[in-house]
């Protein structure tokens, strides 16, 4: 099954979004996709053998709203609007110029030229409006009279300051017919209604164009309606119903627009944190200006006083404070020196760095933050696809209420068609569920980009969801509960050995091994471990127990916990269990103690996971129940279940969920794959392991367990504000519905219903950008 990405550009109506999924959902070749609105983005997941679909959606999307154009996706270049942003030199050392011309959306660059060194460096960025008008003619999709909410909002042509002048002046002009209607002068009633025409049309002449277009399409969408009302009131005399709908439409919806922009803008200022280029010492130790995705691993670069880390490195040279807070929402600044490891998108100090690259761009830890944010609203929960059932089905059904408003009333004598299809326009403006359709994913979208700012990165709506609900939690010990960073405290030997030789033998056959434990052994015996281990051949990993190797005269070499040494005969001496053992050529050679404190603020944060109500709170672990309850109870961890294998941990986590419990793992990514991704919620410890990021349902950037309770009261209150939406949404529609049916709700009342609850939804979805601590 392959996966197709799309842009819909001019995709400016959520109703439509929703539509518009319903609709590839159905089609022959999908077998599921995935609107996501507030990128425009279309995921197919296609059957298999089947080729280019592009112009196939286009035809589907035709069907439902028009202006909309169907585009390939490139990742690369999602955000390339920040991407060459060099006005000014470039590594030849000559200007170029750069045309920004910015509304929306971000073409890709032209590099018209060459660099290094041939100057000719006309970058067009080409920013142009939502605006297209790709208008194909498919009659066997074209569906008449459906009932399309299109928010096509051809203010495409105007700018800015355009729109705003034509806003002001329909409200002077509905101003001056106000105060005519209050004043009551000779000739006044002419006076008013000419000054509430010329609002309809400072107002509503985009408007207009956009629904002529469609009511010539036969469709029925929410431009067309709003020309419909507007010339039916004019029609009808009422001048100031009609001048009240064009002028509180066209406020509502540019202050819909300027907040879902705003919401939308906020997460994607995320692209600033990965920095275009980077500072890389030539062979001649020549410093040059690159493109960052130039640089290879183990290039050396120079990090310049507050410049924006470009890739993930460790420092080799000098010493800086750097800021970490754009990754990881920590405020204290990180102290570097010779041997830190920096990750991309962090930001220096006030001390030069020179430093070797560890990762490429593509690999690093902030573009794997962007693709991690711009793909979560893929992952959809089950409120925003309730939303999308929702108004499939609605839509239908209001319009079918509208025609019987229209129709049966007049014929039973119950008044005349000029007041019942008075009525049913009235009903049609008032039910839009855009602000239903928009919220819940906007609810969602601000959530994970809050959440991120406090150094939680979430795939999707849904594990959002589940965390919410989640009342039981399993963590890993090393580097989850504790600091990560064991140390051998004591060596014994066994059978003639000596202390040195066990250590020795311990590092050797743990050269290759990347589990905490591991290293510790490493750092105990310190330098030389590259050498010794050449000397040694056959490395084996025996999962959950240790590892294996030879020595030069094939004698065996064992390292691990005591399973292992029992399931190979070896007999353990009594007393203290040691973290790890040592046997060679069949008897034990020695035996190491390793100990690792419990991570700060681990306490605090099972704390607060209690005050949470979580029912259940464990760590499983591999290691020894000596040190696991050690561990355990300095954290206030009563259910500690030790010595486990991988599938012994997958076990226990089924087992919670077995008993009807929303189950969260967390764990630090290494040997954790299984058992994160049996959870609900699988959450990976940091952003160093590249393994912990694909196998999790979310990162804990911070790598600090006390953004976790922080995570799932941000995560409960967006839970809280999406049913608050649909709520409020559903019982003020049904409220203006009601009472426009009965001819007790105006016109104007009704575009507050459609415009005004949508702005209202917005508002209260985009508190969750800036989460409170």
């Amino acid at each position: 099954m392959e996966k197709k990405r799309y842009t819909l550009e001019g995709l400016d109506c959520a109703g439509c979004a929703a539509k518009v999924e319903a609709a590839v959902n159905k089609a022959d070749f999908a077998e599921s996709a995935s609107v996501d609105f507030m990128h425009k983005r279309l995921t197919v997941n296609l059957k298999d053998g089947v080729g280019d679909v592009r112009d196939e959606i286009q035809k589907i999307t035709d069907s439902v709203t028009s202006g909309v154009q169907v585009k390939e996706f490139s990742h690369d270049h999602e955000h390339e609007h920040h991407h060459h942003d060099h006005d000014g030199e470039c590594c030849c050392g000559h200007d170029h110029e750069h045309d920004h011309e910015h509304d929306h959306e971000h073409h890709h660059h032209d590099h018209d030229g060459e660099c290094c060194c041939g100057h000719d460096h006309e970058h067009d960025h080409h920013h142009e409006h939502h605006h297209h008008e790709h208008e194909h003619e498919h009659d066997d999709h074209d569906h008449a009279h459906s009932h399309e909410h299109g928010h096509s909002h051809e203010h495409g042509g105007e700018t800015s300051k355009a729109m705003v002048v034509t806003t002001v002046l329909a409200l002077v002009a509905a101003g001056v017919g106000i105060a005519a209607s209050v004043i009551a002068f000779p000739m006044h009633e002419i006076v008013s209604a000419v000054a509430y025409v010329a609002a309809i049309v400072f107002a509503g002449y985009d408007v207009m164009i956009s629904g002529v277009k469609s009511i010539f399409k036969l469709r029925l969408d929410e431009s067309a309606l709003m020309a419909i009302a507007m010339v039916a009131a004019a029609i009808l005399g009422e001048f100031f119903e009609g001048a009240m709908v064009a002028v509180l439409y066209r406020i509502g919806e540019w202050l819909e627009d300027k907040a879902v922009d705003n919401s939308r803008e906020s997460i994607e200022a995320l692209a600033e944190i990965r920095p275009d280029t980077a500072n890389v010492t030539g062979d001649n130790g020549e410093i040059i200006t690159v493109h960052a995705e130039e640089v290879e691993v183990d290039d050396i670069i120079l990090i310049r006083p507050h410049e924006r880390i470009p890739l993930d490195c460790v420092v080799t040279e000098g010493s800086s404070a750097v800021d970490s807070s754009a990754l990881t929402g920590e405020s204290v600044p990180l102290s570097a020196g010779v041997g830190t490891e920096l990750l991309s998108g962090m930001m220096n100090g006030d001390g030069a760095l020179t430093a070797r690259v560890t990762n490429s761009y593509e690999d690093s830890a902030a573009a794997r933050i962007i693709r991690l944010v711009t793909e979560s609203t893929e992952n959809k929960g089950s409120a925003e696809k309730f939303v999308t059932r929702f108004a499939v089905v609605y839509t239908p059904i209001v319009v079918g209420l509208a025609v019987l408003i229209s129709v049966i009333p007049p014929l039973l004598h119950m008044g005349s068609f000029h007041d019942f299809i008075f009525r049913a326009l009235t009903f049609l403006v008032a039910s839009c569920p855009c602000a239903i359709v928009i919220s819940v994913p906007l609810v969602f979208f601000s959530a994970i980009g809050g959440a991120s700012k406090f150094g939680v990165l979430v795939k999707g709506g849904n594990f959002a969801e589940a965390l919410a609900k989640a009342r039981a939690i399993a963590f890993d010990k090393t580097g989850t509960v504790t600091e990560g960073k064991p140390k051998v405290h004591d060596v014994r030997s066994e059978d003639g050995f000596t202390v040195e030789q066990v250590a020795q033998m311990a590092a050797a056959a743990e050269a290759n091994s990347v589990h905490p434990y591991a290293q510790a052994i490493k750092d105990y015996v310190g330098t030389g471990v590259a050498a010794l281990s050449e000397t040694y051949h056959d490395y084996k990993e025996i999962s959950g127990h240790g590892v294996s190797c030879e020595d030069g005269d094939h004698k065996q070499i064992l390292c691990g916990g005591a399973k292992l040494m029992k399931q190979n005969g070896i007999v353990l001496p009594d007393g203290a269990k040691a973290q790890a053992y040592v046997a060679y050529d069949g008897r034990l050679a020695g035996s190491l103690f390793i100990s690792d404190s419990a991570s700060q603020g681990a306490k605090t944060a099972i704390d607060e996971l209690k005050k949470l109500g979580l029912s259940t709170i464990a760590m499983l672990t591999g290691d020894g129940q000596d040190a696991a309850k050690q561990v355990a109870d300095s954290v206030g961890i009563t259910d500690c279940r030790a010595e486990l294998l991988p599938e012994n941990k997958v076990e226990a986590v089924n087992a919670m969920k077995g008993e009807g419990l929303v189950t969260a793992f967390v764990g630090d990514g290494i040997n954790d794959a299984p058992v994160l991704a049996a959870a609900d919620v699988g959450i990976a410890m940091g952003l160093g392991s590249g393994a912990a990021i694909e196998a999790a349902d979310m990162v804990l950037s911070s790598n600090n367990l006390a953004t976790l309770p922080r995570a799932i009261r941000h995560f409960r209150q967006t839970m809280g504000i999406i049913k608050f939406n649909i709520a409020f949404s559903l019982l003020v529609k049904a409220a203006v519905l009601i009472a426009a049916a009965f001819g007790y709700a105006p016109m104007w009342a009704a575009v507050f219903a459609d415009v005004g609850v949508c702005l209202i939804c917005v508002a209260n979805a985009s508190r969750l950008i800036h989460p409170k601590a």
